[in-house]
Formats: structure tokens, C-alpha cells, sequence
């Protein structure tokens, strides 16, 4: 079974150009990482549920804030890894030193026995469209293509 997840990219309008939002996960593995490892905020779903749902509820989970208004689809994506994400956009605002994320729990150090707890994403960003090209995961990198098309080219 083909894992699935949904999730938005937030973007606004800054000056002539247009920036879009990210968030980096959080966790030890993540720590000290930077190019390629940035995300739209996203999250799995399982069959029969409604990825636009999903999208809504990972945003908020991972962000600390509840999206109102229409999104639009970018459509789904495949990652290396198999996994088929389905983005959707909506222009917005986030303050994201307001960032509050929900917290997982995994065995750290490992073979330690102990549990600690970690944010699903440690920080979020406000990013230009080339330098975000360098930030996120490659495998995500059609959906910031999809955006620009969708906004006529007019992406910084």
C-alpha cells in the first residue's frame, strides 16, 4: 500500500515578489541539518480520508494555526521514497516565531531505553522561491514549480 500525505504551501506577497512558507522537522536526526531538509507542512493520511482534511489538520498541528479560506491544488507528487504527497496553496500570513508544534516521542539517545521528546518542526520560514528550491526536499520541489506556474511566473 502506497503511503500517502497531504499538506499546504502558504505563500504571500512581499513587495513585487512572492514568498513561501516552510517548516524544518524537528527531532536530533534533523538538528543540524539545512539544504534539502525544509518541508511544506504535511502529514500521512489513510485510505478513504479527505486530503484536503489532512492538509488543514497536519498545517495546524505542525504550525499552531487553524487555516481559513479556499485552498487551491497543486495536484500530487511522488518522493524518492515512494511516498504520494497531494499539495494544495493558499495565500496567507504566519508570524512563525508564533510557531507551536505538536511533540513525538523516540528513544534517544538510541539503545539508550530512554524516550524523549522532540517538536514535529522545530522552526518554520518565510523563504523566496529560488532559495526555497535549496531548502526543501528535493521530492517536493514540483509543487514550488506548480505554484509559480499557477501564479503566472510571477515567484520570486
Amino acid at each position: 500500500m502506497v503511503r500517502q500525505s497531504a499538506g499546504i504551501l502558504m505563500y504571500r506577497r512581499t513587495g513585487n515578489d512572492h514568498e513561501v512558507l516552510l517548516v524544518h522537522p524537528g527531532g536530533p536526526f534533523w538538528r543540524n541539518k539545512d539544504l534539502s531538509a525544509w518541508s511544506i507542512p504535511k502529514g500521512e493520511y489513510g485510505e478513504g480520508d479527505d486530503p484536503e482534511l489532512t492538509a488543514r489538520r497536519e498545517f495546524g498541528e505542525e504550525t499552531g494555526m487553524v487555516l481559513e479560506g479556499e485552498l487551491q491544488s497543486l495536484g500530487s507528487i511522488r518522493q524518492a521514497g515512494g511516498k504520494l504527497v497531494t499539495g494544495f496553496c493558499i495565500e496567507g500570513d504566519f508570524d512563525v516565531t508564533g510557531l507551536v508544534s505538536n511533540m513525538f516521542e523516540i528513544e534517544w539517545p538510541p539503545r539508550s531505553g530512554r524516550l524523549q521528546s522532540f517538536p514535529e518542526v522545530d522552526r518554520a520560514g518565510w523563504f523566496l522561491l529560488d532559495v526555497a528550491y535549496g531548502k526543501i526536499i528535493q521530492g517536493q520541489r514540483p509543487l514550488l514549480d506548480r505554484l509559480r506556474q499557477m501564479l503566472g511566473g510571477k515567484i520570486g
